[in-house]
């Protein structure tokens, strides 16, 4: 009898490529997900995996395996969703990945309201950046993301759900005492001189500050580098530094200031799905509770077509 765990496994190492990029996605450890794969060889009675270097790579078998097995486990997934939708109770676990900065203000209100609401229902929240989440989604690792549409473009995929979520404007952060502070709206080349809090090198908000700051013709002058937001808040509290965030990530903790742009900036936010038939009610209970976001002002309303 195959394992569906094991099976997973197997599908994420065939999309991932590496035994520690399966690791990472699932917060295992390495020789774990090895040595389940190798149980998963003596179940199988097939030679699965084969060394190359330092790596392992599937063999014809285990690509076979791996492609069928995500077959079984939709299927498996369908069945159980038939089953729930019986009584139309959403009931099991739902995994979300969310980026970053809407963790605090958007996903976890949305779990909480379903604990209440939906108590067979638990939601599991995964921090997962675009770039990160869309593999994850297409593998079954996740079932609903919250991802930003202009930052990881999402093919025509007839197997995927697009659900627009609102627009998060990027705004820039002040300490409050800063002149600029004075202003309403602020042209990005009054920060000429300013000294920079930046994501870190690589990132969506790191690369998008340095374009629009070239735009304004200037590079900006980075004093610290952080993946985290709040780091970045504490730092321009603090004084050292100006910075540009998405709104959302703003939160309401730091003693700082926000500004509009004088030539706005805004990313597209949405829930990604796959599409299962029959639906899953623990999933669309879910991206009913994401849709239903009155604790953030910053998210506006979608408009575009």
């Amino acid at each position: 009898m195959l394992n569906p765990w094991r099976l997973r496994l197997l599908g994420l190492l065939d999309s991932l490529g590496t035994v520690r990029a399966v690791a990472e996605t699932l917060h295992m450890s390495p020789s774990t997900v090895s040595q389940q794969l190798a149980v998963l060889e003596s179940e199988t009675r097939s030679r699965l995996l084969e060394r190359s270097g330092r790596r392992v790579r599937l063999t014809t078998a285990g690509i076979a395996l791996a492609r069928r097995g995500r077959e079984i486990l939709d299927r498996m997934a369908e069945a159980e969703a038939e089953l729930r939708a019986l009584n139309d109770e959403p009931i099991g676990t739902v995994r979300v990945g969310v980026f970053q900065s809407a963790i605090h203000p958007l996903a976890v209100p949305a779990a909480a309201r379903l604990a209440d609401s939906h108590p067979l229902l638990h939601v599991e929240l995964i921090e997962a950046e675009p770039h990160e989440s869309g593999p994850a989604l297409r593998t079954g690792a996740l079932d609903v993301i919250v991802t930003t549409t202009d930052y990881v473009e999402f093919p025509r995929d007839p197997d995927l759900e697009i659900v627009p979520l609102g627009t998060d404007p990027v705004v820039l952060v002040l300490p409050p005492d800063h002149p600029l502070a004075r202003r309403k709206v602020v042209n990005l080349a009054a920060c000429a001189e300013e000294t920079w809090a930046l994501d870190r090198e690589g990132s969506y908000m790191a690369e998008l500050s340095r374009r629009l700051c070239s735009e304004a013709g200037f590079e900006p002058r980075v004093a610290c580098r952080f993946g985290n937001y709040l780091l970045q808040l504490q730092h321009v509290e603090a004084g050292r530094s100006v910075t540009l965030l998405p709104a959302l990530a703003v939160a309401p903790g730091p003693a700082v200031v926000t500004r509009e742009l004088a030539a706005p900036v805004h990313r597209n936010v949405a829930i990604v799905v796959r599409r299962l038939t029959p639906p899953r009610a623990a999933v669309n209970a879910v991206v009913a509770a994401l849709l239903d976001h009155p604790e953030i002002p910053a998210l506006s309303a979608h408009t575009s077509a």
